[in-house]
């Protein structure tokens, strides 16, 4: 069994303990764990997802969000999808990428996930995506951003490196400081 296999194992087992689920050991900070991966092992991590979201067993509700899904019915609220590559054709990426930002901005990302928990102790905020919907969101400023909405664990399974309160996307682009969160596994 490979490396990402077993992390995975442990951390199935792991989002199911009450220790996970109500934060205990965190010295009362925020209950938000990273996940990090290669991002070669991207297609292991979709499939675990899968397996996991339909897994009878789980002991919690786990509350899932492709971070790029999202980004999707964002832009389909608002009407603009058919009309993204004419826009980048005629203005260019650099503009794209301004627009995209201004419409889909971490709130609106937050507002999508909004829910109320259903039992105190079982529910669990799982996002993966990050780098399908990078270069529109960076996960430390979403992380910020639902701070003040959620209190109930997140979990992100995150491609690439988080060390030192840094985290690097793909563990290649310039780090960004988040010291909120804690590694996982």
């Amino acid at each position: 069994m490979s490396d990402i296999s077993l992390r995975l194992d442990k951390l199935k087992k792991l989002i199911q303990t009450e220790d996970f689920l109500f934060g205990r050991g965190l010295s009362n900070e925020v209950n938000i764990r990273i996940f990090c991966y290669a991002p070669s092992e991207e297609m292991t991590i979709k499939y675990f997802v899968d397996t996991l979201l339909q897994d009878r067993t789980i002991v919690c509700n786990i509350h899932h969000y492709d971070l790029y899904k999202v980004f999707l019915e964002i832009c389909d609220d608002k009407k603009i999808i058919s009309s993204i590559p004419s826009v980048e054709h005629k203005r260019g990426t650099r503009f794209l990428l301004k627009q995209l930002i201004s419409i889909a901005p971490n709130t609106a990302f937050v507002n999508k996930m909004l829910f109320s928990p259903q039992e105190i102790g079982k529910d669990l905020i799982l996002l993966s995506g990050v780098g399908d919907v990078f270069p529109f969101i960076r996960v430390h400023n979403l992380l910020e951003a639902m701070q003040p909405h959620f209190s109930i664990p997140i979990l992100v399974l995150y491609p690439g490196k988080y060390e030192d309160a840094q985290l690097q996307l793909f563990g290649k682009l310039p780090p960004n400081s988040y010291y909120r969160a804690f590694n996982i596994v």
